[in-house]
């Protein structure tokens, strides 16, 4: 019986497909669109239903495309040479450099060891490392892998056990800060998250560049306020129990000690990493590509030893995300250039009719938000929706870039609003601080809150910045 039901939900994705790719073509589409979207619908419900990995499902989903002639091999295949693509796959690789080497633990046990004396300044620690960090860690999962031992040793080390009803939640209390820090502190930096640079580049397709500065700008407010509330709010909604650490500091610097002064590495990957953040910075008035600035970091860390090519060849995820991301990059592509996205857009505007466009962005974002719970990938969402729902809000009237950083940031933040909501929050979750149910409840409430700030503060910010 269980085998039946794993093979009937495996089957799911190909009679979705089929259903509609034999149906009628909808008026204002072409076939080609319309069985493109076909195969691509059902690549992302094979994701969401749990029937295939993300990988599989996009493996499927190009073969089906190239082979039944839907659009040519070369316009499926562009995505292995988008500039984006490549500078997820680099920045990926580059930020291994920080973890081999040492730095992040050293700065995540610095900070512990500065303002870890209360539950609230460990919290604060955690967060604010992780902001510190997040420029140079193009992926959340990665940041989760440095931060999430150091939670688990001091949530430890003052007495916090998962097994002991009361005694565990001031290490649930520290594993959730953590968790929901990943979500706004990509919402921080464009390098902070490898769904940021996949979203930029949709936005450009309607003419919006965004660089590395022009995003820290626009973001900075509300993200800096969401950094600043969360340790607070997480603390009203889940008091941790305990009010002093007093020996976490020690503990902390204890673990420093032990480490010994900073190692050849460490130095040779704090220099190039300041280097390549520096670069990203003035990369617009510099007339600098993103994309070649990780090469070279990559190539600098290669020299000079901190990364080896064993160490490349051992990033099989690396390679993964690289494959499913350029072909679902394509793909989606494809269907916005096939007036697919613009058709459906087309129908969401005439729902949203009549309204003023306030109301059209408000709606637009929180509808946009509250579809993450059917999503377990905030770059599958990305793919799918972004592009459309930026495309709706700009009929609707709301500024470009009003609508365009409004969705860019909800794509960070409301990655904590379940506990599956982005790959980062598996390694926190299985801690098992916190029970399913209190993932969900704080989830929403954090959730709703980073909303409310990117809303209510971001957009008047953002309209001046970009005014």
């Amino acid at each position: 019986m269980k085998n039946l039901g794993y093979h009937l939900k495996r089957a799911i994705p190909f009679v979705i497909a089929i259903g509609i790719w034999f149906s009628p073509v909808p008026a204002g589409l072409t076939a080609q669109a319309w069985h493109l979207f076909a195969v691509f619908v059902a690549a992302i419900a094979s994701v969401l239903l749990g029937a295939f990995p993300l990988l599989t499902a996009a493996m499927f989903a190009v073969g089906t495309v190239v082979l039944t002639g839907t659009i040519t091999p070369a316009k499926a295949f562009s995505g292995f040479a988008n500039a984006s693509v490549l500078l997820v796959v680099v920045a990926f690789i580059v930020a291994q450099a920080v973890v081999k080497s040492g730095l992040g633990r050293r700065i995540s046990l610095f900070m512990v060891s500065r303002f870890g004396g209360s539950s609230l300044g460990l919290a604060y620690s955690i967060v604010l490392t992780d902001a510190a960090i997040a420029p140079a860690f193009p992926s959340n999962t990665a940041r989760g892998g440095v931060l999430f031992p150091i939670v688990l040793s001091v949530a430890k080390g003052a007495g916090s056990d998962p097994e002991d009803p009361e005694g565990r939640r001031l290490g649930g209390y520290l594993m959730f800060c953590a968790m929901a820090s990943l979500a706004v502190s990509s919402a921080l930096w464009l390098t902070a998250s490898s769904t940021n640079p996949i979203g930029v580049q949709i936005v450009q397709e309607v003419g919006l560049e965004i660089g590395f500065g022009s995003w820290f700008l626009a973001s900075s407010v509300p993200s800096l306020i969401a950094i600043a509330m969360l340790p607070l709010l997480v603390a009203k909604l889940y008091p941790p129990g305990v009010a002093a650490t007093p020996e976490a500091p020690a503990a902390a610097r204890a673990e420093m000690a032990a480490m010994g002064p900073m190692s050849r590495d460490e130095r040779f990957t704090a220099v190039i990493f300041a280097v390549m953040v520096g670069c990203w910075v003035f990369a617009e008035r510099l007339n600098l590509n993103v994309t070649s600035i990780a090469f070279m970091g990559l190539a600098a860390l290669l020299v000079v030893g901190v990364l080896t090519l064993d160490d490349i060849s051992k990033q099989g995820d690396t390679l993964a995300t690289f494959l499913w991301l350029a072909v679902l990059f394509a793909l989606s592509g494809q269907l916005n250039e096939l007036g697919f996205m613009a058709y459906v857009g087309e129908r969401l505007a005439s729902q949203l009719g009549g309204l003023s466009w306030p109301a059209t962005y408000v709606t637009l974002i929180a509808l946009y938000v509250a579809i993450h719970y059917l999503f377990v990938s905030q770059s599958s969402q990305a793919l799918a929706l972004l592009g459309v729902f930026l495309d709706v809000g700009m009929r609707g009237g709301v500024p470009a870039p009003l609508m365009a950083y409004g969705l860019l940031l909800a794509t960070c933040y409301f990655s904590v609003i379940t506990p599956q909501a982005g790959s980062q929050n598996i390694i926190f979750v299985a801690s098992g601080y916190l029970t399913q149910r209190e993932l969900y409840k704080l989830g929403l409430f954090t959730t709703l809150a980073f909303m409310a700030v990117y809303l209510l503060i971001g957009t008047p910010w953002i309209l001046f910045v970009t005014g």
